[in-house]
């Protein structure tokens, strides 16, 4: 057995390879015991407390003390054996790598739960869809700029040129800026979208040719459901660099007539005429009290008469209309006020 044990297998004894495999396999050990001991008991410790954060900080760093113990582990197992110099080298390069990315692994960890913890719920008691949208970019941007940064350290601690790195990233997020111009510039619109509020979900709006109904307003695009019932999704950007009326908005619907006679109506019958259009108007209760009437045109076929009335927002335009129209026909009829259609006389002389 002896005899086994001092062979020598790459520059060191069978011997010495066992103990360091015994090394590592006893912090792989040691760190599912920590894993157990914080699970069960500092765990049950920290939930005593008034604060969350304890509980939060013993969650997420659980796991990378187990990950630190392995790595120093197998540290100390490889480090007593005899290697060359370019292999003692790599490994301590790789050791360096695997701390740094153990510690931004325990940091971007920390930085999501804290932020589902106490930011998420802050957003959700809000009135505003803003944060909703852009807390989850803000999340993983945050996230990467943690383990942006914490490759950069690794490979610094590694002995790697990071400044001709930086550089190289340099240009390529110039070059990713170029390509993603567009999605930016639909994100810019979505916040303003947010903030200026222009319209909101449910809301009638015409922009670009289209008229419809909002049905989802994104970060990058919102959707809108048009008359036809068609879905057409828009760039948010479309949003700051077109006009948009908003027709929801309107505080009342303005419907304009021209109501033509024929030109044997007399005076008396124009009045009348006016008279009863202003009665229809008083005694419609979805009409406004700022309604317009108005003997105005001399035209080639009638004689014109301008009814301006407006509908209160809360009433049914299309019915309001009917009615209005309806009892227009009825009560010209009545009287024998006699509408006009184009016709044309023609005199000859013998």
């Amino acid at each position: 057995m002896k005899e086994f044990l001092a062979k020598e297998f790459y520059h060191n004894t069978v011997g010495d390879w066992f103990i360091s495999l015994l090394i590592i396999l006893g912090a792989v050990i040691v760190g599912k015991i920590l894993y157990w001991f914080f699970g069960k008991v500092v765990k049950q410790l920290t939930s005593k407390t008034k604060t969350r954060l304890d509980d939060i900080l013993v969650d997420m760093i659980e796991e990378p003390i187990v990950l630190a113990i392995t790595i120093a582990g197998l540290w100390v197992g490889l480090h007593r054996l005899e290697f060359t110099d370019w292999w003692q080298i790599w490994m301590g390069k790789i050791y360096h790598i695997l701390l740094a990315i153990n510690i931004t692994w325990f940091i971007a960890r920390l930085v999501d739960a804290i932020i589902e913890e106490y930011v998420v719920p802050l957003t959700e008691k809000t009135e505003s869809d803003l944060d909703d949208q852009i807390l989850p970019i803000v999340k993983k941007g945050l996230r990467s700029v943690i383990w942006i940064l914490g490759v950069i350290v690794a490979l610094n601690n590694a002995g790697y040129d990071v400044g001709a790195l930086i550089a190289g990233l340099g240009i390529g997020g110039l070059a990713l800026a170029m390509a993603a111009k567009d999605s930016v510039s639909n994100i810019f619109g979505g916040i303003m979208v947010f903030t200026d509020k222009p319209f909101k979900v449910g809301d009638r709006i015409k922009i670009g040719g289209y008229d419809g109904v909002i049905t989802e307003i994104g970060i990058r695009t919102s959707r809108l459901r048009t008359l036809e019932g068609r879905l057409v999704t828009i760039p948010n950007m479309q949003f700051t660099g077109n006009m948009v009326e908003n027709v929801s908005l309107e505080p009342s619907r303005k419907v304009t007539n021209n109501i033509g006679l024929i030109y044997d109506t007399t005076p008396e019958q124009i009045q009348q005429a006016l008279d009863l259009l202003k009665d229809i108007s008083a005694k419609n209760n979805n009409v406004e009290d700022n309604y317009l009437v108005s003997f105005n045109a001399f035209g080639d076929f009638s004689l014109g008469i301008l009814y301006i009335y407006y509908i209160k927002k809360e009433s049914d335009i299309l019915q309001t209309q009917t009615e209005i129209n309806l009892e227009i026909l009825k009560q010209f009829n009545e009287v024998g006020l006699e509408m006009a259609f184009p016709t044309q006389t023609i005199y000859t002389k013998n």
